[in-house]
């Protein structure tokens, strides 16, 4: 928290300043109210008239500050809760593949809504809360000060009494904040499963899996928060308790300096005002202390910062010379053997298929090779280099992959293709040609510029995957994983992406297929049969 709050001091040093001013305008009506009291009981229209203009006056200032505070707390909010984002970004850049995939994308999803959500309460206005009733806790003690010197001390006493309290209570909130970070994370898991999974329960007939999954997943989201605001209610009325008992004490001694004849009438009146704004803005700061420990652990999910993001993928890599050599590579998930003792070799420019039953380890291999999986046996080299001495950053730099289960963003054709990246068009319709894409833009109503939908939903199976062809190809990397990568395209559309493929004499092409024509297989430098690690 204090790490964003130092990045953007100015605009949250604006903010503060502000609401100095605001809340001295409005320590300053206690004296105003004293002054017009007094003219009241000295029965002076005169000065009675003049003082409250001042008042008016004084409250015009206050809400014009008001205000101003408002914009520039917006403004310093949305700075902050941007940066979290992108650090957020840095974080899950950070991680590897196997890291990543380890929890599910409703989880990250949470981490950008709800948990900014739970930021900006509990930290960012509990931030602004707590210097605006600091503010109107300083502002108010001296005004104390001004009306009699003895009444200082005593606030001085409540404040430390007000300002110790949460204290006791910190570790307790900060593991109800982790409660709450962990059952909405997991409930939105839960949510997007069922989302996904919307279509599968209709058409069997299982609605009643639909709602009452996301009545469970509903509930796991609000115990863990019913059970942070009974406990933190709690524990805010228990100092509410020690807060009444210091502006009593503070009544009680002011009115004893009346009866005594200390101060007159009139400061009694006037003392009630900022007893009360001392008091109540203690037990504020008190509560809004307590939001900070509750905000903390959305704070530790993030382990990178953004300008300390993607300084090794800056590190570039020459692309292979001679080979890529896989030597008596096993791997396992968990207890799962599904690669044991694998070799092979893979030329630059030579074009290789593996192929095999389902569970052989075809696709583990590719992911493998591309450094997603790092715990294996064996070794993997690149032009005799061993792979875990690269970055995974660097290993893609350069490989291409395309998976059998494509993915494409909400976006055009042609921002799927280029990703963003400045190609020319005779790069774009290259890749169109060698994809088999070319033929699907005449039906397309816009073109390349045609949106795609939501995980490419406004296409077809096989025009999701020559897309994702197209992306790989026009990124020119000198090798290319294919998973599967055209088992959605009809024969003849298959046909023509293959032999592109099989033509190019600077692309190492290496690509998994469950079933490979004999004529289909003589093309290949080498066709790699594997068998599932238990036959």
């Amino acid at each position: 928290m204090s790490y964003y709050l130092k990045k953007f001091w100015g605009a949250n040093l604006t903010v503060i300043a502000i609401q100095i001013c605001m809340y001295a305008t409005q320590a300053s009506f206690t004296l105003i109210t004293v002054r017009f009291t007094q003219a009241i009981l000295d029965l002076d229209l005169q000065s009675f008239l003049f003082w409250l203009g001042m008042l008016f006056a004084g409250w015009c200032v206050y809400l014009i500050l008001d205000f101003f505070m408002r914009i520039f707390k917006g403004r310093a909010i949305r700075k902050m809760n941007n940066a979290v984002r992108r650090d957020m970004a840095a974080t899950l850049l950070k991680k590897d593949y196997q890291t990543y995939h380890a929890q599910d994308n409703g989880e990250y999803l949470s981490w950008f809504t709800t948990g900014i959500n739970e930021i900006e309460n509990n930290a960012w206005e509990a931030f602004f809360m707590f210097t605006s009733y600091t503010a109107q806790v300083i502002a108010n003690m001296v005004v104390l000060l001004s009306l009699q010197w003895s009444l200082f001390p005593l606030s001085l006493v409540s404040a430390a009494l007000m300002l110790f309290a949460p204290k006791l209570f910190e570790k307790k909130l900060k593991h109800l904040g982790q409660m709450c970070a962990q059952g909405q994370a997991a409930a939105v898991s839960v949510l997007k499963d069922l989302l996904g999974g919307y279509d599968v329960l209709r058409f069997f007939g299982r609605s009643s899996r639909f709602s009452q999954g996301i009545s469970e997943a509903s509930e796991q989201i609000e115990e863990p928060a019913f059970r942070k605001t009974c406990k933190t209610g709690l524990i805010y009325d228990s100092i509410g308790i020690v807060n009444v008992f210091a502006q009593l004490i503070i009544h009680f001694y002011t009115g004893m300096l009346v009866f005594k004849g200390i101060i007159p009438y009139s400061v009694m009146a006037g003392v009630g005002v900022p007893t009360g704004a001392i008091t109540n803005g203690l037990s504020q700061l008190s509560y809004f202390r307590m939001c900070f420990s509750t905000s903390k652990p959305y704070f530790e999910r993030i382990t990178a910062h953004e300008d300390g993001c993607n300084t090794q993928a800056s590190q570039r890599t020459e692309p292979i010379q001679d080979s890529i050599t896989v030597e008596n590579v096993s791997f396992s998930y968990g207890e799962k053997p599904v690669l044991e003792g694998i070799s092979a070799s893979f030329r630059k420019g030579g074009k290789y298929a593996l192929t095999g039953p389902s569970g052989c380890g075809k696709s583990t291999l590719l992911r493998l090779l591309l450094g997603w999986l790092p715990d294996y046996g064996g070794s993997i080299r690149f032009d005799g280099k061993n792979a875990k001495e690269f970055t995974t950053e660097q290993l893609q730099q350069q490989m291409s992959y395309i998976a059998q289960d494509v993915f494409l963003f909400n976006t055009t054709i042609r921002d799927n293709i280029t990703l963003g990246e400045d190609f020319t068009e005779e790069q774009i319709q290259k890749a169109l040609q060698a994809s088999a894409l070319a033929g699907d833009m005449a039906n397309m109503p816009a073109g390349l510029d045609t949106n795609v939908g939501e995980e490419g939903s406004n296409l077809s199976g096989g025009q999701r995957q020559r897309v994702a062809i197209a992306r790989a190809l026009i990124h020119d990397r000198s090798i290319l994983l294919v998973d599967e990568g055209t088992s959605a395209l009809d024969q003849k559309n298959a046909g023509i992406v293959e032999e592109s493929l099989l033509a190019n004499p600077e692309l190492t092409l290496i690509l998994v297929s469950h079933h490979l024509a004999a004529e289909r297989q003589a093309q290949f430098d080498y066709v790699y049969r594997l068998k599932t690690a238990d036959a």
